[in-house]
């Protein structure tokens, strides 16, 4: 198994202060495994998953029994799933409160673990959050972290060489989606029954667990229509006449979805934006191999890379990056802008095959205090830098801009 992004990162700013980690993400896209090649690497430590019936009767009754008493050296704990217990963040307060001895420990889940039932109590201060995503190219290339302070001017002097399998490795990417599993198999007939069965998991137990509502036949008709709307601004108007229930079950069951990492929206960016659209947003898939649509499939790949880069950075406490859209009620839009700290920092715009700037670019350049602008294309070997006025666009393959970030 691939040695995954998030664990020099972990052993670097979060067990040196002997804070928990919470590493949440999508279904099978690699926490458990990252955890345990960090517990074996250590050689000191345990794994506790809920689903284990013994490891629930323990931490139902005597959870301060789940950390050894005495040890010479601090081992690594780990907690799979334990959102799914009932008060587990108080339960999981009392373990690490009472400690006699610094543990370094580790909650996995496949749910939002920053996302609390209320009434429960607060862990403020004793962990730190880090989502983890399913493999981008630069992180199968094993290519050194670039910081976003440098991100820009590396890729305009096109610091990096790319070698002809990195475009390979993208289309296989695009293919099979980043998710280990089949990636590593890169065969379409597993790739399905894979798939298939991850959704299955994601609505009939994982959402089952945090919601108890009954309509889940009604959740998975959802979910099939959502893959031909990637990409799009969803009507959540037309899924509620679809689906034939109100507007706030649309709204809820979205959220839900949202939760358990199988969907996330872009909402447009608003500030300073003339005539922007400010309540709809775009949906996008965190396993992309579902869609069929070509041009949907890839603009979900490049909106995953960039929010793959948007996270890993806020959560390692540089600054806060946000993934927003861009578009204008006259139906104009950049695709995708990163903002940080609030204030757009770098428009990237998706187009398939079409190596001409977007139109849509001198809509948009000058109303955001960017200096460069990015059109990301699938074609390979393309890099031209094109003028407007003082700011740049950058015409690049996808294999070109993927390769300099996480």
């Amino acid at each position: 198994m691939k040695n995954r992004y998030l664990i020099s990162t972990i052993n670097e700013i979060c067990f040196p202060m002997h804070k928990m980690a919470f590493v949440s993400g999508p279904r099978q896209c690699g926490k458990t495994t990252l955890a345990k090649m960090m517990l074996k690497t250590r050689k000191k430590g345990n794994y506790n998953n809920w689903d284990d019936i013994e490891f629930r009767r323990v931490w139902t009754n005597q959870p301060s029994t789940i950390v050894p008493l005495e040890f010479n050296e601090v081992p690594i704990i780990i907690f799979d799933e334990i959102h799914k217990a009932k008060m587990w963040k108080r339960t999981l307060k009392g373990i690490y409160d009472v400690l006699d001895q610094p543990a370094d420990i580790i909650v996995t889940g496949s749910a939002r673990l920053n996302v609390y039932k209320k009434g429960s109590d607060s862990l403020l201060g004793r962990y730190y959050h880090f989502r983890l995503h399913p493999f981008s190219l630069a992180e199968i290339q094993k290519r050194s972290m670039i910081e976003p302070d440098d991100l820009i001017n590396q890729i305009f002097s096109k610091s990096l060489k790319i070698k002809k399998s990195d475009f390979g490795c993208m289309e296989s990417l695009l293919k099979y989606g980043g998710f280990p599993e089949p990636f590593l198999a890169q065969d379409e007939r597993h790739a399905r029954l894979w798939r298939r069965g991850r959704v299955e998991k994601v609505i009939r137990e994982d959402l089952r667990d945090i919601s108890r509502i009954p309509e889940l036949s009604q959740i998975e008709m959802l979910t099939s229509l959502i893959p031909e709307r990637v990409g799009s601004f969803l009507s959540r108007a037309t899924l509620r006449e679809i689906l034939e229930v109100s507007f706030d079950t649309i709204r809820r069951w979205l959220d839900y979805l949202k939760e358990l990492y199988y969907v996330f929206e872009l909402k447009p960016y608003t500030n300073s934006i003339a005539r922007t659209l400010k309540k709809e947003g775009k949906i996008y898939l965190w396993d992309y191999s579902e869609i069929e649509a070509e041009g949907a499939r890839f603009e979900n790949m490049v909106a995953s890379h960039l929010l793959k880069f948007c996270h890993f950075w806020t959560d390692n406490g540089y600054d806060n990056f946000e993934l927003f859209c861009l578009r204008n009620k006259d139906k104009e839009e950049i695709d995708f802008l990163i903002c940080r700290n609030k204030k757009p920092w770098l428009p990237v715009e998706v187009k398939l095959n079409d190596v001409k700037p977007s139109v849509n670019w001198k809509k948009f350049i000058n109303q955001i205090p960017c200096n460069y602008g990015i059109q990301i294309v699938r074609k390979p070997n393309y890099w031209k830098c094109h003028d407007y006025g003082k700011k740049k666009i950058l015409v690049a393959s996808a294999a070109d801009i993927f390769s300099y970030l996480v």
